[in-house]
């Protein structure tokens, strides 16, 4: 006796064109809210911006309106006080960049390494990251930097050196330092991860060869974490551009423009001076700059992921 077998029906690739039409379809009700959502989130605050940045708006003097023209972009490009907030927008990405990286990737070098109390050493640096801006700035100003009790001006007093006025005589300097204390568990996390994706056995055959351990940093271990490095700079540029709880709790700007980058610039011209117009055209070159710098540093990533 023959048994007689079923089998299933074999889909045509029309039945499935069709059935991935028909779903396609059905979704776009479901997901079109929230894209309208997330577009009207993003463009009604920026097209708002756009449009005070064309008008006289001062709240303390409510008689004056009207459009402007382009008068609050002209007064504020021949205004020395941008410029020396872009300049110390640059100079502060610039060097937290620097120490970020350079240190978390020795950093990462050293806990890739195998050694006792790893896993407590690698808790304690991670954690600065998930501080507070606001609490890590009133830790550093008035327990570690504070010129009469702090910590370093403690020892500074026992070893019989001045004490240093961080936010007085190194304003920009201490700003610098804070934010790289909490930005550089971020590029220890992501450079350790990237480490840990080299290959063994190319260690291996490495050390078989005769390489040192500089040998194995420079031409095995920094080629490989290009493109970890290229991330990291992109993602902490795109934050540090707008640094501001740090400057406010701890030298408010000053002394003088000493420590005023882009995003406190507009707090001062919007909180201080009250000048919607003025800020909001601050806002917008604030919003070109950044996306002049995305727009390099996404060129760069994406040409080294290419290669």
């Amino acid at each position: 006796m023959v048994g007689t077998t079923t089998t299933a029906p074999v889909p045509t690739t029309t039945a499935v064109v069709g059935r991935r039409s028909q779903r396609n379809v059905k979704t776009l009700p479901l997901i079109a809210p929230s894209v309208i959502v997330l577009f009207l989130w993003m463009i009604v605050p920026l097209a708002m911006t756009l449009w005070f940045s064309f008008q006289y708006y001062n709240l303390l003097d409510p008689s004056v309106g009207g459009f402007a023209g382009i008068e609050n972009y002209t007064y504020l490009l021949t205004d020395p006080s941008l410029w020396t907030a872009m300049a110390n927008t640059i100079f502060l990405v610039f060097w937290v960049l620097v120490i970020t990286v350079g240190f978390g990737t020795l950093l990462a070098v050293l806990f890739d390494q195998d050694f006792y109390g790893r896993g407590v050493a690698r808790l304690l640096a991670i954690a600065p990251f998930f501080v507070m801006p606001t609490v890590s700035a009133l830790i550093w100003k008035n327990m570690l930097m504070h010129p009469v009790n702090g910590l370093f001006a403690f020892f500074s007093r026992s070893l019989g050196l001045p004490v240093i006025d961080f936010f007085g005589s190194l304003p920009l300097t201490s700003v610098i330092i804070i934010v790289a204390w909490q930005w550089l568990p971020f590029a220890l996390l992501i450079l350790l991860t990237a480490i840990q994706s080299l290959d063994g056995e190319q260690k291996e055959a490495a050390r078989m060869d005769g390489a040192g351990p500089f040998a194995m940093f420079f031409f095995i271990i920094l080629p490989h974490l290009g493109r970890a490095i290229s991330v990291v700079i992109m993602i902490e540029t795109i934050f540090l551009l707008s640094v501001f709880a740090e400057i406010y709790v701890t030298t408010s700007g000053g002394p003088g423009l000493a420590s005023t980058n882009l995003a406190f610039l507009i707090y001062l011209r919007a909180l201080r001076e009250y000048d919607v117009g003025g800020a909001s055209a601050a806002g917008v070159i604030a919003v070109i700059l950044a996306n002049i710098v995305a727009i390099f540093l996404v060129r760069s990533i994406a040409k080294n992921i290419a290669d």
